[in-house]
């Protein structure tokens, strides 16, 4: 059995998915599988698949789902399958660099020998955002859209996601974890999931280096818009996101439904104490913000989550 297995899901990606099957066969570190979840592509996205996995049957593994489960629960389902010592995300349109998997890699062998491989642990990476030429658009996705990944705590990672779903890699243990209950219906991202797995349950460990050409374009789930497109967005939709304050809500909720009696105390208080935000007083809800540390990242994103809370 390999070392990692990298999941993959598609779905109608025949534009980018050769190059970024490339990539991966191509990397520096080969002790890995491939497999990849299709999510019932229209185009020729499975025939491309199935075409990589006859010539390298040893490296390539292409399953469709019965059903469209939607990017997010084919992620965490395909996650749950695995049986290796280490998992890694992969989007259908990015490019990896050679040095993906051993970068990774090394940094969550470092943090099991500190901490001992039966910790729930994530890793994750910076990555450089291109356009769909690859030509870079900017060399880190973090310092575009101003976000600090090293606010990865469980308060934080309740209000804001840190994680680029594509450069994450977790070990067992935290994968045992997700094995061991139901599969969520209120995560926002497969990747926040994780993060807050990994944050509740064990740490998260980040890479400064860029990982992977991390590539935009229309067909994006989810993607680099840089800081400016955000605050516009912010601004002139704040109804919108009244409603993504909501759905951290939910997302909180079922965390707690599900994981609450395997929680530490404190962290239990962490969550519940977020949930309860919502049947708070005006001036309750900001105080606990503050004194729970229920942050994101910069001074601008943290008004205008006192704006809208």
């Amino acid at each position: 059995m390999s070392t990692i297995a990298i999941v993959m899901t598609t779905y109608n990606g025949e534009k980018f998915i050769s190059e970024q099957i490339d990539s991966i066969l191509a990397s520096g570190y080969q002790d890995f599988e491939l497999y990849i979840y299709d999510d019932g592509s229209k185009d020729s996205t499975m025939q491309i698949l199935k075409d990589y996995e006859q010539r390298f049957p040893d490296k390539v593994h292409a399953i469709q789902n019965e059903s469209n489960l939607g990017v997010t629960v084919n992620f965490l389902n395909a996650l749950s399958r695995t049986t290796t010592d280490y998992v890694m995300f992969s989007d259908q349109d990015d490019v990896w660099m050679k040095h993906k998997l051993a970068c990774t890699l090394k940094r969550m062998r470092h943090m099991e020998a500190q901490l001992g491989k039966h910790t729930p642990l994530a890793v994750f990476t910076d990555a450089e955002v291109v356009d769909s030429e690859l030509n870079t658009i900017n060399p880190s996705f973090f310092a575009s859209g101003h976000l600090n990944p090293r606010k990865t705590d469980l308060s934080h990672m309740l209000m804001e996601n840190k994680l680029i779903g594509c450069t994450v890699m977790v070990n067992a243990a935290l994968r045992k974890i997700l094995q061991g209950s139901s599969l969520p219906k209120q995560a926002r991202y497969h990747d926040w999931w994780i993060g807050l797995l990994a944050s509740s349950f064990g740490k998260i460990g980040y890479v400064k280096e860029p990982t992977l050409y991390y590539r935009q374009h229309s067909e994006n789930v989810v993607g680099d818009s840089g800081f400016m497109a955000y605050l516009k967005n912010r601004i002139t939709q704040l109804h919108l996101q009244k409603e993504a304050l909501q759905k951290l809500y939910r997302q909180a909720e079922e965390f707690l439904t599900l994981y609450g009696d395997q929680l530490t105390t404190e962290n239990r208080e962490i969550i519940s104490q977020f949930v309860q935000l919502q049947q708070m007083s005006f001036l309750q809800r900001r105080l606990t913000l503050l004194h729970n540390g229920y942050l994101k990242s910069g001074l601008v994103r943290n008004i205008g989550v006192f704006m809208i809370i």
